[in-house]
């Protein structure tokens, strides 16, 4: 049996939650918050008093006790029930009511027999509440049995955990309430609402499952429901026979369930079908409206031509006339519509005589045959709207200009007007919301169903671990913005992780495939109780098994040293004795030996483990991690998305999990150390007896918003290790430039993979710095940092200085004979135009789109004035001519770039830090362009001719070795994001 209970936040019911806190290993509640507290037993059965709700939860888990044991304790337990609500939530009663308490706890632990009742929880309930009685209690005025006993259920778990989390926001201040500045009067962003008055409406068309972005209209609604006391009205949008289904309404309201929502009033556009025929043939006897037979594509081009349709000065006889056919759903009826007469020279598109009924012989899903014309929802809204007594519309900004045509039907009509209030749609990159498109992906099968994790509907982002409260906290950050932009999927997942970060419980899981056995033969196999979560103890605690072999990860072996302290995460240190490998190298055992009483775990590598033992079989667990189905963030109108459809979206990780998963339930939240978050898809299911099998644990990533690479285990020197190989691999395949940790004999070196090599020195010990390495580390790095700079001054007769640019090369280089004519103006224009293209398709602010365009024209002149010919897009790059030859521009264009990606860190918005580092190279950049040329840099000059004597320095070695530099700076941050999962 499953509760379901409903709290007022403004004004919580201790008793009631704390009853239900106290039952829920009994019996299954669910609490949310609503606009008034009540409990919801059955369709028929409702409870609103508090009393009654806490006696009922009692009785459902009599064994708890919380109802007293006999007829005597029960009637004690109604005496003080009673007490609670009518003396001690008394203001004027407080005083003495509190000295009969006093009285009656003289000599008693609790106030009913020999353990907690339901009499403590409510007397309890009514103090917390009490304004007056925490004043007593902070200024020590109150008596001392009351205080003993209050602040001893203080401290117990159930009354800690409700206490924290529902503890008014409206405490009473000597009986007088003090409430929320916003139930006081009007809320600033929703026009003309007040407590009590406020009605808004929810309206989907029952043709498709619910995604992310109903989900943001939906709870926004709720919100002001739930803030103004008001009212939520569920509205089918029925208008188009053609497009609704009745399954789809069932489908509709589970997905209102599951974001825990539950509207007042349920309501369909159709139950208001004979109205709204009323007022649209009020409107053609008043010519407001009028019949028209203009074919379709014929009709849209005189709209946006702002032609009147020759049917527009029909007479009022023809028009009913035609009307007639349309509703008979004869042939020549279904050929015609009923249009509004407004104003076909307006610049409001949607003013132009908009469509206000069409001809359909569809038949209704609950109207049958009835009708032949069904009214557009254009027009039946703002009808329904007001009828219904719906006080605020919110609507997405892209009905904006809508919004003029609503108010003018209302007006033509005679009728109550509504407030129409305006939020932003939700743009998610990476994200279709089409419901035709995403049920393209359904019948080709690239998903699982409307339900699959990767699916933007309500059911695919709650299985993925997203929480309704998550998405509350997040569209209740937003609030009611009307800035329409597109957001990273990061920023949602961001509030979900505060949500499921303090509760989900710690467990451990190994790569199955990577596995690699400790042997301890001093460790006894055993088990101890550990906590679940470390900083929260009301998760509970788990069995975890010690004993001689144990196992760990591959990655994590390779980094351990013989003689190296390790840290077993809820273990303790224990040495590595011995590495065992095997022919080619790899780790195949280790032997280890406990270290449990250094308690020291400053400096030593953290790994998670899992013993294996038959008392205590590992569970089969499969980790399953999800990627965007769309590769390109944003689609423009062009963009056909099946061209972009990543068919790797869906990544399986086999791995050996903690016994203590076999326990999990579907939709059970937990984080693995060191991986992540990930919510139980498929519960583990042990040897069927029909298919001699075991079903794995399955269990889906999370995001947590802080970072798009996949999950990892493996400590964070096994990261560096990996990074660092990668950096050496990738320098070897560049000969020219030796690796950093190989010093080449004294003069060999140039000056430019010199000053690479100070680059990457400074790093490492910056990275050291941050650590908190031992200070003999640093030491050695630093020594070691500054004999490259008295090298570098050695050779070069500079000091250096970070981020300088790279010394002129020897004289003796020249450019290679055969070097062609510089082609960057070409492809530089050709990136420009791309980025314009690219800005406009992704509707960028206008002053951004306008500076692209500038500097698009800019280097179009500049290739002019290199070529002689006019740039085309699509254009073969022009030929150099015989007698050109290869000036120096690599000064030039890393001016030129680094230009660029300055003004690209300013559009987005970079951290200052971030700016101001570019902008102090383009300086440097300058001086060299300077100091080469003899001339300053202006953006879109031609690059500068060498002279006769010039040759062209070989520029390569620099440019590479800062692209190699930048790659391994990249590896190393990849490397920190994948060790983000720390002993938490």
């Amino acid at each position: 049996m499953a509760l379901h209970l409903t709290i007022n936040s403004n004004n919580p019911p201790f008793g009631a939650l704390l009853a239900a806190e106290l039952v829920k290993s009994s019996v299954s509640v669910s609490v949310e918050e609503g606009k008034e507290t009540s409990m919801r037993v059955t369709d028929k059965v409702l409870f609103s008093d508090v009393n009654s709700i806490a006696r009922y939860l009692a009785r459902v888990a009599p064994a708890l006790g919380l109802y007293g044991s006999n007829l005597l304790e029960q009637t004690e337990v109604d005496h003080w029930l009673e007490f609670s609500a009518k003396r001690l939530s008394v203001p004027a009663q407080l005083d003495s009511a509190v000295q009969e308490l006093d009285s009656a706890l003289s000599l008693r632990t609790f106030l009913v027999g020999n353990s907690l009742t339901l009499a403590d929880l409510c007397a309890w309930a009514a103090l917390k509440g009490n304004g007056a009685w925490q004043q007593q209690l902070s200024q020590n005025r109150a008596p001392g049995h009351v205080k003993r006993w209050y602040s001893f259920l203080g401290t117990q778990a159930a009354f800690k955990s409700v206490g924290s989390k529902w503890a008014t926001t409206a405490v009473q201040q000597n009986g007088v309430s003090s409430e929320k500045k916003q139930d006081v009067g009007k809320f600033v962003e929703l026009p003309g609402a007040e407590i009590g008055k406020v009605v808004v409406r929810f309206p989907p068309e029952a043709s498709g499952y619910l995604h992310i972005g109903h989900a943001k209209a939906a709870l926004l609604n709720q919100h002001y429901q739930v803030n103004f006391k008001g009212k939520l009205i569920m509205r089918f949008d029925d208008t188009n026979p053609e497009k609704e289904k009745e399954d789809f309404e069932k489908v509709i309201l589970e997905d209102l369930s599951l974001l825990q929502i539950h509207p007042d009033q349920f309501t369909y556009t159709s139950d208001h079908f004979d109205l709204i025929l009323k007022l649209a043939e009020k409107m053609l006897h008043e010519d407001k409206a009028y019949i028209d037979n203009t074919p379709a594509e014929q009709m849209k081009q005189e709209r946006e031509q702002r032609i009147a349709s020759h049917n527009r000065s029909n007479s009022v006889e023809k028009n009913l006339q035609m009307w007639e056919e349309m509703k008979k759903g004869s042939e020549y009826g279904q050929t015609c519509c009923m249009r509004a007469k407004i104003d076909m020279n307006s610049n409001n598109g949607c003013l132009r005589d908009p469509t206000m009924y069409r001809c359909k012989n569809q038949p209704h899903p609950r109207t049958g045959s009835k009708y032949k014309v069904y009214p557009t929802y254009d027009f039946a809204c703002p009808i329904v709207d007001s009828v219904e007594g719906v006080s605020h519309a919110l609507r997405t900004t892209e009905y904006h200009d809508r919004d003029e045509q609503f108010y003018w039907f209302i007006e033509a009509l005679g009728i109550r007007k509504p407030h129409i209030w305006e939020y932003a749609r939700l743009n998610l990159n990476n994200t279709l919301l089409s419901k035709r498109k995403l049920t393209w992906f359904v019948d080709q099968g690239f998903v699982e169903g409307w339900d699959d994790p990767r699916f933007p509907t309500v059911r695919g982002v709650l299985r993925r671990g997203m929480t309704v409260e998550g998405l509350k906290q997040f569209i209740a950050a937003q609030g009611g913005s009307r800035s329409v932009v597109n957001m990273e999927w990061d920023k949602i997942w961001a509030f979900n992780k505060k949500v499921i970060d303090p509760v989900a419980p710690r467990y451990t899981a190994l790569l199955k495939d990577e596995v690699v056995p400790v042997n301890i033969p001093a460790a006894s196999e055993e088990y101890k109780e550990v906590a679940k979560h470390p900083k929260n103890a009301e998760v509970g605690v788990k069995p975890v098994w010690y004993g001689p072999r144990v196992l760990v990860e591959g990655g994590d072996a390779e980094t351990f040293k013989e003689g190296e302290t390790v840290t077993f995460i809820n273990w303790g240190n224990i040495d590595i004795t011995k590495i065992h490998r095997d022919a080619s190298g790899r780790i195949v055992s280790l032997d280890g030996q406990l270290n449990l009483e250094n308690r020291d775990y400053k400096k030593t590598t953290k790994i998670t483990w899992l013993t294996e033992t038959p008392r205590a079989p590992l569970v089969p667990t499969v980790c399953v991690i999800y990627d965007h189905l769309i590769t390109k963030p944003v689609l423009g109108k062009e963009d056909n998305f099946k061209d972009y459809i990543n068919k790797n979206s869906k990544i399986e990780e086999r791995m050996l999990g903690d016994p203590c998963l076999k326990d999990l339930k579907r939709g059970d939240i937990i984080q693995l150390q060191r991986r992540g978050f990930y919510i139980c898809d498929q519960p583990y299911e042990p040897i069927s007896p029909n298919s001699c099998k075991e079903s794995p644990c399955v269990l889906l990533f999370i995001p947590d918003g802080h970072t798009k690479e996949m999950p990892t285990a493996g400590s964070k020197e096994k990261s560096k290790a990996e990074a660092s190989k990668k950096g050496v691999k990738v320098q070897a395949q560049s000969p020219s430039h030796p690796a950093p940790s190989t010093l080449p004999p004294a003069g060999q070196e140039d000056p430019a993979a010199l000053l690479s090599r100070i680059t990457a020195q400074g790093e490492a010990v910056r990275d050291l710095k941050a650590k908190k390495a031992p200070k003999e580390e640093i030491d050695a790095a630093v020594k070691q940092l500054l004999a490259l700079k008295a090298e570098f001054k050695q050779k070069t007769g500079l000091d250096y200085k970070p981020d300088m640019a790279p010394p002129n090369p020897a004289a003796t280089q020249t450019a290679p004979a055969s070097s062609p004519a510089s082609s960057c103006p070409f492809e530089t224009v050709s990136q420009q135009g791309e980025l314009v293209r690219k800005l406009k398709t992704e509707k960028a602010p206008k002053d951004q789109i306008d500076a692209a365009v500038k500097q698009l024209l800019a280097l179009k002149a500049e290739f002019k004035q290199k070529t002689g010919l006019d740039y085309k897009p699509g254009m073969a790059p022009p030929s150099p001519t015989p007698t050109q030859t290869a000036p120096s521009s690599c000064p030039y264009e890393t001016v030129a770039q680094q230009g660029e990606l300055v003004r690209k860190l300013k559009t987005e918005k970079a951290p200052k830090d971030q700016i101001d580092a570019a902008v102090k190279q383009l300086l440097a950049l300058k001086a060299e362009f300077k100091q080469k040329t003899g001339l300053d840099y202006k953006p879109g000059m031609a690059p500068p001719s060498p002279t006769p004597t010039q040759t062209a320095p070989s520029s390569c070695p620099y440019e590479t070795v800062a692209q190699q530099g930048e790659l391994v700076r990249k590896l190393k941050q990849r490397s920190h994001r994948r060790t983000r999962w720390t002993l938490q």
